[in-house]
């Protein structure tokens, strides 16, 4: 599984949406869900900040 597709299904499952989490990150929507197209150049720790983001907007519902 791509890591789009992976974090596209996380974030559904947690009920947060891919914009909130763009948002939070600190890009556009559409740069966001552009950077994610490109497994090779989201490093671990950037991966790991992105479930975390994840993570947190889902406990604050």
């Amino acid at each position: 599984m791509d890591l789009r597709t992976e974090i596209k299904k996380y974030a559904k499952s947690k009920g947060v949406p891919l914009w909130k989490a763009a948002k939070e990150y600190g890009l556009s929507d559409s740069n966001f869900s552009r950077m994610l197209r490109y497994d090779d150049k989201v490093s671990i720790e950037e991966r790991k900040i992105i479930y975390e983001i994840i993570d947190r907007l889902a406990a604050e519902r």
